[in-house]
């Protein structure tokens, strides 16, 4: 089954414009070329596997890969037979589709080849291409090139963000850095998560899904169990009282940090020293 449409460029646009576009459920060997095009074509495979072949190269590719033809540039591409690929294509032309391919690192002749596994992002915009057949010819050519700019951006921003993962990683930690600090020098204070997502400048929830990747648990909960350690050495090491001890953790109501200090511990503050205190008798008996 083959779905085909050409679009003619009534808007007349230089920068960038589709010709056509489609998609195909190939027969077993279903083959085109070789031969060349006088525009632009990506296809992208959903499903199936094929073989794409350019300048003296041949590349086995299955579903989630696809190939850029270029201008004058001869191919050959076949399905495979046992398991024929399903795909779509765009067609384009244009003195932006050098640049914009260019910056998704692909070129008709050295790199063809593109890969895309992370979503359904990119089947998605090729399936809001197919549903404008049933578009008047401008409504159809205005949607398309917006697709068609979706698509290009979205092989753009994958490979970017394989580039900066290394970056990515360092910020992130860097960020969860400021908040482990901030926590260390504010436990003793009334601080929120709000108020610390203020200070490192980013988002609550963001921030909190970033500390969570690294910690594994949220900054609430790692905020709970730093001032619960806090105060079990204020137990341990000091002579003052359960309030006193509630107040330099942060928490103004000593009936609050009870019921905290138990959930995190298992035992009441009270029982908790008690039972250091029977510990140390106990061993200088």
């Amino acid at each position: 089954m083959q779905i085909l449409e050409y679009v003619p460029n009534h808007l007349n646009y230089h920068d960038l414009y589709i010709n056509q576009f489609g998609k195909e459920q190939c027969y077993p060997k279903h083959h085109q070329g070789p031969r060349a095009r006088d525009y632009y074509l990506i296809h992208y495979i959903k499903s199936g596997k094929g073989i794409f072949e350019v300048n003296g190269k041949s590349y086995q590719l299955e579903a989630g890969q696809g190939f850029l033809i270029c201008p004058d540039v001869n191919t050959f591409y076949q399905a495979d037979e046992e398991n024929p690929w399903y795909y779509y294509w765009v067609g384009f032309n244009g003195i932006q589709a050098d640049s914009l391919l260019s910056q998704a690192k692909l070129c008709g002749v050295n790199n063809p080849i593109f890969e895309y596994n992370q979503d359904n992002q990119l089947f998605d915009y090729f399936e809001e291409l197919i549903r404008l057949q049933q578009c008047k010819p401008i409504i159809s050519e205005l949607k398309g090139l917006g697709s068609l700019y979706s698509i290009l951006s979205t092989l753009i921003h994958s490979i970017h963000h394989e580039e900066d993962i290394p970056s990515r990683m360092n910020t992130k930690l860097t960020y969860v850095k400021k908040v482990t600090q901030l926590i260390n020098d504010n436990y003793a204070k009334k601080i929120t998560i709000s108020e610390i997502a203020n200070r490192v400048g980013l988002d609550r929830s963001y921030l909190n899904s970033l500390f969570k990747s690294v910690y594994n648990k949220s900054i609430q909960e790692f905020l709970i169990q730093y001032r619960i350690r806090k105060a079990c050495e204020l137990l341990e090491k000091s002579n003052f009282s359960v309030s006193q001890v509630a107040r330099f953790v942060g928490y103004e109501d000593p009936l609050q940090f009870s019921k905290t200090f138990k959930k995190v511990k298992g035992t009441s503050p009270k029982y908790y020293r008690l039972s250091l205190e029977m510990e140390e008798f106990d061993a200088n008996i």
